[in-house]
């Protein structure tokens, strides 16, 4: 039996290959790279909770400084990730977290919540496009031809 790919086990990647009804991909590239920026900064940053008994921190058995004991590279993670879940607000970062990070199904997210069937995903891509446009991965306009569009004609 072959070594299995993380990537074969997140719901971010399962969903990037999904089609919607118009049988485009449900995420762009720009939302599905979002997403995985953020778990590879999660992980790098050494921010999933521990699950285990920390010998390191019984009498006798080394170092108590936590965050002293991380690298640089672990601390920027870090910043990185709190920097991100600020700019997509408190009302998506606990789904993008949830499916991205600690690699929740949607369907897992709407259980444990109480949410309606598919809000989860609907939340995810919401705040998967506000972490793109963050990361600089599109535009704040959008994709696509980056006119502005408004209620009112044009007046010159």
């Amino acid at each position: 039996m072959g070594a299995r790919k993380i990537d074969d086990e997140s719901p971010l990647a399962r969903l990037a290959t999904r089609k919607g009804a118009d049988g485009q991909a449900w995420l762009s590239g720009p939302e599905a790279e979002a997403g995985e920026r953020l778990r590879r900064d999660w992980t790098r940053g050494a921010m999933m909770p521990s699950v285990t008994q920390r010998w390191d921190s019984m009498p006798g058995g080394g170092s108590r400084n936590g965050e002293a004991d991380l690298s640089d590279a672990a601390l920027d993670c870090r910043w990185r990730v709190q920097v991100a879940l600020q700019a997509v607000g408190p009302e998506l970062s606990g789904v993008l977290i949830d499916i991205c990070c600690f690699l929740k199904g949607t369907e897992q997210v709407e259980r444990e919540r109480h949410w309606p069937v598919r809000s989860a995903k609907l939340l995810l891509k919401a705040g998967l496009g506000a972490l793109a446009r963050h990361y600089g991965l599109v535009h704040q306009a959008g994709e696509g031809s980056g006119r502005l569009r408004g209620w009112k004609a044009g007046s010159s």
